[in-house]
Order: structure tokens, then sequence, then C-alpha cells
């Protein structure tokens, strides 16, 4: 038994459905953001900024790239031998084994690896959220409040509370309410799905939970508002930083745009909290005479003969001559040849979109939609061919 304070189990094995093309073949969290990095570097990274180094990382869709990527842990410094970063696919070993049924469900079946490390506190995280913070600030406010569990929590615009789930706290900041995507929210407070739980108290409620057969396995439906009708000690923990939940294409789309403001909350380039990441080495990027780039990010092995203007270009991007991109994502390994345009876009990695293309043109989409064009994973797109605008286009099959 190796004790640990805190030990981590982030969340990484949803299918992230509503993104569509971009998720077919991978996991969420191993898709793509804002250039270098992976979804699931911001929990990760948040780990290591906050001396958190034992992170269980619970796996079931689409494991192996996720996995093959994560490797040993030593791009964020999670590779510690008496601690470190540890992947945990479900397991069919015995009559309980199964595969992961819910977010609590996971934790349940993994809470040997806890007892492991015999931790005074778990951090329950989710690999599929943009943010950057401190846990240990969390932790202090946990201790300071005496709490059984904390939560994380974020104000959200009241048009978007329903998506959430919505806490109602006291003058001291204890949680007298929660409930999980309310039709008709109380108020604006929204769970980050970022919690800490003392570990005595998280697996008798696992341990609970587990034999309630009507029960979701959920965190939020199930856990956290059984936990208050028992009348454990439950606090929010304002954040006040920046979050997204990229779970959509418009949300992952305006969530990497927000990247190229001045300014912006993210902050990449801050040296003192460091986004890390596994990325591929690569050369340095590469300009030819004839490019010109506004307002956009270029990563490491890129080559850009064209006009790129507020986008973002992945690493090992290629960009022809006569190419326009404009307000569009290119995913690793995009290929654009010659005379091409793409407007308002996400190019999934390795695609290839032949000369003189138009992906993005002015179409008749939904009056509910934004006109984002997403090109699956590996897609080739012949040359000439010219792609209307609309959330749907991943659908086209590869030729």
């Amino acid at each position: 038994m190796r004790k640990q304070e805190c030990v981590a189990m982030l969340l990484a094995g949803g299918q992230g459905s509503r993104l569509g093309g971009l998720t077919r073949k991978r996991a969420k969290p191993a898709v793509s953001f804002c250039g270098k990095y992976r979804i699931i570097d911001f929990s990760l990274s948040n780990c290591t900024n906050s001396n958190i180094n034992t992170v269980g990382i619970l796996i079931q869709y689409k494991p192996f790239l996720l996995n093959s990527y994560i490797g040993l842990g030593s791009a964020w410094n999670l590779d510690n031998p008496s601690a470190g970063v540890h992947i945990l696919p479900p397991f069919l070993g015995d009559a309980e084994g199964s595969w992961y049924n819910g977010t609590a469900n996971a934790v349940y079946q993994n809470y040997e690896f806890i007892d492991f490390y015999d931790p005074e506190y778990v951090i329950i995280l989710s690999g599929d959220h943009v943010y950057k913070m401190d846990y240990s600030l969390m932790l202090k406010f946990h201790k300071k409040k005496n709490s059984e569990i904390t939560l994380a929590t974020i104000e959200v615009p009241r048009e978007e509370a329903s998506r959430f789930g919505i806490l109602t706290v006291d003058g001291d900041e204890r949680i007298t309410k929660f409930t999980e995507k309310p039709a008709e929210p109380d108020s604006n407070l929204a769970s980050m799905g970022v919690y800490i739980f003392n570990w005595s108290i998280l697996k008798q409620a696992l341990i609970a939970d587990k034999g309630e057969h009507l029960s979701q396995n959920d965190f939020g439906k199930n856990i956290i508002p059984q936990q208050l009708k028992q009348g454990k000690r439950v606090y929010a923990y304002k954040f006040n930083g920046y979050w997204r939940d990229v779970g959509t294409i418009e949300s992952y789309y305006h969530a990497n745009m927000e990247s190229l403001s001045a300014g912006h909350f993210l902050s990449i380039f801050d040296p003192k909290f460091r986004i890390f990441s596994n990325e591929d080495i690569l050369p340095p990027h590469f300009v030819g005479a004839s490019a010109k780039i506004e307002n956009s990010l270029i990563c490491n092995g890129c080559t850009v003969h064209g006009k790129v203007s507020n986008s973002i270009l992945a690493p090992g991007v290629y960009v022809g001559e006569g190419v326009e991109i404009s307000d569009s994502i290119l995913l690793p390994y995009v290929k654009v040849h010659d005379g091409s345009v793409i407007l308002n876009a996400i190019v999934g990695e390795n695609a290839e979109i032949m000369s003189h293309c138009i992906v993005g043109a002015e179409g008749k989409f939904a009056p509910d939609q934004e006109g984002i064009t997403v090109i699956e994973d590996n897609h080739l797109i012949s040359a000439g061919s010219v792609i209307e605008a609309g959330t749907n286009v991943y659908k086209i099959q590869a030729i």
C-alpha cells in the first residue's frame, strides 16, 4: 500500500457521439485541440500543476489511440514509479466485472486501485473539458469547510443552464439542492464535473449505488443527490477561470476559435501554468514566399504556401499554392492542394482536400445550425468538389 493524500480518477471513456465524424475512430479526450494539444492534455496538465501525481485514467471507447498517446505519462511528468498514471480499462475477470455502466460504476470497478494508495481524498475529473485549474486550491477549500464532498462550480448563462447540473447554495457555500439538467433551473451555478470526495464517503456511496438496481450509476444523477439526501456536508467551490465543455461541434469549434483572441483566458503561452502534450516531434513549420498568415496558430511540421486567416493548423498540415483558409481548424496531417478554399470548417486528421475544391460553400443549411462544415478523419475529397456549409458533412463517404 502506497499512501497518497489525493488520488485523481480521470473519466476518459466517453464516445462523444455529438462530435460526429471527429470521434468515429477515437475517444473524445483524444481529439486534437488548439493545434498541438489533445483535449485530455488539460486535465492531465492540471494534475501536474496541482502536484497530484497519482492518476487513474478510465478508458472504454476506442482505447488504443488514447492509450498509446498517454503511454507512461512522461509528457506530463506523471511517470513516477511510486505513483504515476495508470490506464484502467473495464475488466471481465469475475461475475462483478462488466463494461463501465455510468461514471460512478467506472470508479466503483476500480476501488481496489484507489485502496492500494489509501488516500484521504479522491478527485473525480472529466477528460473532455478544456480549462486550467489548480486543484490544490479546491482541496484547500474542501479541508477548510470540513467538507465531505466538494463540487467545482462555475456560473453559466441562464439560457444554457438546463444543459448542466445546477446547484443552490446557502450563505456558507454549502449545497442545499442539486438537479441534473433541470428544465427550469433555480440558478445559473453549474457543476463542472469536478468532485472531491473523502475516500471513506465515496467508497460507501459507490457500494450503496451498486446495490440500487434502478440507479444509472452516475455521479450527477445518483451519487450527489443521494448524498445530499443523507445530509452529507456537500460544498460548492466557485471557479472563476475559463472552462468549456467541448462536447458538441459548435462548442468545440468556438472554444478553438476563442484561443485566437488576444489576452484569452486560457492563456496557453503562460509559462507559470503550462499545458503539456505528447505531440509528435516534427521539424519547424515552413512559410513559403507566396504565403500570407493572419491571426492564426501554425504548429510544427506545417508547410504553408497559401493564405491562412483566423485559423488553426495542427502539426503536419500542408497548404498548397493559391489555397485560402479562413475561420477554420485543420487537424493533424491534413493536406490541402493548390487552389482550394476552406471556410468556417473543421477538417479531420489525415484528411486530404484535392485541388480546386470549395469546403464550406454558402448553402441552404438549417437556420438552427451554424454552417460549420466537418470533414471526417482520413477522407479524400476529390478535385473540384464543392461542399456546402453545414454540420452533417462528415457523413460524406471516403473516395
